[in-house]
Formats: C-alpha cells, sequence, structure tokens
C-alpha cells in the first residue's frame, strides 16, 4: 500500500466524525473564517482538500466550483451536502499534491484547513498556484506557529503524536511558501495568538 492509499484510508475512517470535530474547532478558535475565505471567491473556483464541504453554504451564489479531496469518505458526505443545499459542484477525487487539472484553469483556488494535514503541504502550494489563472486568487486558511514562544513550544509537544498518528502539523507557515513563489499578499490576518492565519495571494503571471 502506498504513503497516498494509506492516507487516504485514514480519511475516510475519520469522515463520520470530522465534522462535529470542526464544529468544536469553528467555534472556539476559528470563527468566521470560513466566511471570510469563501466570500472572497470569485469566478471559476477550485477549493483544494473540501473535506465534507462544510464550506459550501458560505460560497456566493452562482459561483462555479469544483471540489478536492483525497477521500471518497469525506466526498461523499459533500455530495450530500450540496444537494441539501441545492448547490451545484463538481466533486472529484484526487491529491493535491499532484492536482489532475491543467495550469491556469481557475480563476480562485482556496484551501482551508488543510495544507495542516497534507504530507507534502508545499507541493500542494506549488500546484494551487499552477492551476491557477494570471491575475487570480489563492486564499489559504489554516491554524499556523503562534506568535507567542510559549505557544509555540506546546504546539511542538503536541506535534510529536499528532504527526505520526494523525499526519496533523501545527507549526506550518503556508505564507512564507506562498512568499518564497512570488506572489503579492494582498490581505493578511492572524488571531488568537497568532494560532489562526488567512491570507489573499495574487498570481501575476
Amino acid at each position: 500500500m502506498t504513503k497516498a492509499e494509506r492516507w487516504r484510508r485514514s480519511w475516510d475512517r475519520k469522515s463520520p466524525v470530522y465534522d462535529e470535530e470542526m464544529g468544536v474547532w469553528d467555534r472556539r478558535l476559528f470563527g468566521d473564517s470560513r466566511e471570510w475565505a469563501c466570500g472572497q471567491a470569485a469566478g471559476e473556483v477550485l477549493e483544494v482538500a473540501v473535506g465534507t464541504g462544510l464550506n459550501l453554504p458560505c460560497y456566493p451564489d452562482g459561483v462555479p466550483l469544483t471540489g478536492l479531496d483525497l477521500s471518497e469518505g469525506m466526498l461523499a458526505i459533500a455530495r450530500d451536502r450540496a444537494r441539501r443545499l441545492g448547490r451545484e459542484v463538481t466533486l472529484r477525487q484526487g491529491n493535491a499534491e499532484e492536482l489532475p487539472f491543467a495550469g491556469d484553469s481557475f480563476d480562485t483556488v482556496l484551501c482551508t484547513f488543510g495544507l495542516c494535514a497534507i504530507p507534502g503541504h508545499a507541493a500542494a502550494v506549488r500546484e494551487m498556484v499552477r492551476v491557477l489563472r494570471p491575475g487570480g486568487r489563492l486564499i489559504l486558511v489554516d491554524h499556523v506557529a503562534s506568535t507567542s514562544r510559549a505557544v509555540r513550544a506546546g504546539q511542538w509537544l503536541v506535534e510529536l503524536g499528532s504527526v505520526p498518528l494523525a499526519g496533523e502539523h501545527f507549526r506550518r507557515r503556508p505564507s512564507k511558501l506562498v512568499e518564497a513563489l512570488g506572489l503579492p499578499v494582498e490581505r493578511r490576518e492572524r488571531f488568537k495568538l497568532g494560532l489562526v492565519e488567512r491570507l489573499v495571494a495574487r498570481k501575476l503571471s
């Protein structure tokens, strides 16, 4: 079994309880981050790591939306959610590290709370930029390394268990990857001791 297959099966097993777990974090830590991110999506939109579709109610009406996730278990829940919402969305199974789309395919690429758990998160960010059209927006929201040294020490301790057991990282900084690829960050916000970071960057060419 490949690493990707093991990872896919892990998320398939987690899919039945994912919404309940994320609901706790949304209330306690993330606040209005889903609405913040999806409300800025325009044109043809790709959501990477769409999961169970928790973001679907937050998108503007009429936005052409494609969602991708590694887990078919997650996507099954997302399809049911889209049906209940009456929202048209194309949902595909795939690996964020090798997006199955041509370059310059989307006007907005969005990922919320996914890069913390994608094994090759740097490759995933490069792929998001690749499929983004010139002038398009990259919108990212995630929990990241805190601005507090004491909290970062706690995050390091948590990762000793969370990374090998569930692949969950707490000290990543996706914004650094975006800047290294040359995308100007047009908007950036951090809150809750810097634990949550959300940004909008623009692909120039």
